[in-house]
């Protein structure tokens, strides 16, 4: 006992040597690569580190994957963070269930969580991607500017009017700009100096213009483009990928065709190689929500036991971090009934048939004192904002977040359209990501909660073994096969057609001893239901309790020969859906 305290207290010693403040501050690309290369280092029977693609400017995609034995195949989760560029809150979280998971191994505390979830993890393997983009996150964080995904321009209609966002007057940030307009859109706060308000009937003036600062490409002397939130980079990663892609003009962002930036491709061609993963999180900011799948059809076309799974995961995640868990296509799409397409968790529950989703950490608008109910549909959360919410926002950013968020304006000669304001806004710390004070707490809840998720992994394993003799120096051989896991082996019921989505297979190998002429050493045992059942699939109702037999158990059975001195026999058991057991048995002889 001694030695083991003293080994786990070395453990969190090299832990905290190793700690770049993820839980703290959001790293740069140079912070988190030797964050991830000191865990590989430190613990190498732990951890294995690897890039799954280079970016166009040179950046590894750093992959951690984690487990006892890390190279052997079994269940496994993935967690992926920051493909949009400003969301770097992600990168955090991902780290933080990378090092938690580390913590569970090595014996020291982490997440509340009870023995039997701390057990199953044991045997669950980790795959964390904390910066899907990192060309995208560092110029964010060199500049403020905002980017959604990637940093690059490869537009073919190179004529068009349009912004190029970047640091206009040299501060090193790029925030944005006002250009006082009779015309003007917006005008300036009474109660609060330099916030600006949508522009009221009854309002007086000066008004102003809102540009992102920067400068106008092919601009005609006259003609002001209207910025997008795609002015800095046409691609969103999150319309890349092939689940129903859709070209522009139907999909923004949706790329020239799917798969067509290195970021996606990466993890496109990494995942389909593993087909073990069964659950995925997909880390956003900011808004307070999971949402879930399905993307573009409503519940009630939902696979039902696929809809209860979610059900129950939504419950486990709201008591962890108070977040509700919504459908995609119910309260998540920017037009009512317009679905998304080529978006990365609907790629991972219908392609790779995954328990997939999506979380918008850091819960803004209830830290501003927003209602959650006051809007019928979640996204509607963001757009659906009063002037008096504005300033309630700008309160905030004064008493609670170091006025980060909003920024003095300065008079600056702008090459192109004159006199102006550059300052305003700054949204990277307080919007766009939670203050550095809150990082922390975050990283605790939703780590505790995707490890709950981590521990429904079906588990195959041997059950009773039998031997049984019979005339002619033949045994008979019986072992049962039980899935202790909650999942079932084929994950979810929506998954089961998928080509990779196989039954068990039984294969045994003879030393000493052989298999009777009319055996075949490799059969097909099918999948083992697990025995979760969701929440509200009508199994727990206390009129309706009833078993669905022992469709978590399968019998196979040998007819062996026994060798001079009996011998043995390896039965090896399992899928590329859950990886495969071994399970030597002797043969005694008579």
């Amino acid at each position: 006992m001694a030695s083991a305290n003293r080994s786990a207290q070395r453990a969190a010693e090299i832990l905290a040597d190793l700690d770049q403040g993820f839980r703290s501050r959001y790293l740069s690309y140079r912070e988190l690569t030797t964050q991830v290369q000191g865990w590989a280092r430190a613990f190498p029977d732990l951890v294995r580190l690897s890039s799954i693609g280079e970016t166009p400017e040179g950046r590894s995609m750093w992959l951690i994957t984690i487990g006892i034995d890390p190279d052997r195949i079994r269940p496994a989760v993935w967690v992926d963070g920051n493909m949009h560029a400003s969301e770097l809150c992600g990168s955090s979280v991902a780290l933080a269930i990378a090092e938690d998971m580390l913590r569970l191994h090595l014996g020291l505390s982490g997440p509340a969580l009870s023995s039997p979830v701390i057990s199953r993890l044991h045997e669950v393997l980790f795959y964390v991607l904390p910066r899907m983009s990192p060309d995208g996150a560092e110029s964010v964080l060199d500049t403020g500017r905002f980017i959604r995904s990637i940093p690059r321009d490869q537009r073919v209609d190179k004529n068009l009017a349009r912004w190029r966002i970047g640091d206009v007057d040299g501060d090193g940030r790029a925030m944005r700009m006002r250009v006082e307009d009779p015309c003007g859109e917006y005008v300036e706060s009474a109660e609060f100096p330099g916030l600006m308000l949508l522009r009221d009937i009854d309002d007086e003036g000066p008004f102003y213009n809102i540009y992102p600062e920067g400068t106008i490409e092919n601009f005609d002397g006259h003609t002001i483009p209207r910025p997008t939130y795609l002015s800095a980079g046409p691609i969103d990663l999150n319309r890349n990928f092939p689940w129903q892609w859709a070209p522009e003009p139907q999909q923004l962002g949706a790329g020239p065709f799917p798969l067509s930036e290195a970021e996606s491709r990466a993890v496109v061609e990494f995942t389909t190689q593993h087909p073990h993963i069964f659950a995925w999180l997909n880390c956003h900011t900011f808004g307070g929500v999971f949402i879930r799948p399905m993307g573009d059809k409503p519940d009630n076309k939902m696979e039902p036991t696929d809809l209860a799974l979610f059900r129950q995961i939504g419950a486990w995640a709201q008591e962890h971090t108070g977040y509700p868990m919504v459908s995609g296509f119910e309260d998540f799409t920017y037009e009512p009934e317009k679905p998304l397409h080529g978006d990365l968790t609907d790629y991972a529950y219908h392609h790779r048939g995954c328990i997939a989703y999506a979380v918008e950490l850091w819960d803004f608008f209830r830290a501003v004192g927003f209602d959650r109910d006051r809007c019928k549909r979640f996204v509607d959360q963001y757009t659906h904002l009063a002037r008096e919410d504005i300033i309630a926002i700008a309160r905030w950013d004064r008493e609670y977040n170091h006025g980060r968020i909003l920024k003095p304006w300065t008079e600056w000669q702008h090459p192109q359209l004159g006199k102006l304001e550059i300052g305003g806004l700054d949204p990277l710390v307080g919007i766009w990501n939670p203050p550095y004070e809150k990082i922390d707490s975050i990283c605790r809840d939703q780590s505790a909660a995707f490890l709950r998720v981590a521990a429904l992994a079906p588990a195959v394993r041997d059950g009773s073994i039998e031997l049984i003799p019979q005339s002619e120096g033949l045994v008979h051989l019986r072992i049962r096969i039980d899935n202790h896991g909650y999942l079932p082996t084929y994950i979810l019921s929506s998954a089961q057609t998928l080509p990779m989505c196989e039954p068990l297979y039984a294969e045994i190998s003879t030393e000493g001893c052989a298999l009777a002429p009319t055996e075949h050493p490799r059969r097909e045992i099918g999948h083992l239901d697990g025995w979760g059942r969701g929440l509200y699939s009508g199994a727990g109702a206390l009129s309706l309790q009833s078993s669905r037999g022992n469709s978590s158990s399968r019998e196979i059975s040998y007819l062996l020969r026994r060798g001079a001195q009996g011998g043995r026999v390896c039965v090896r058991v399992g899928s590329c859906r859950v990886g495969w057991f071994e399970r030597w048995i002797d043969i005694p002889d008579e």
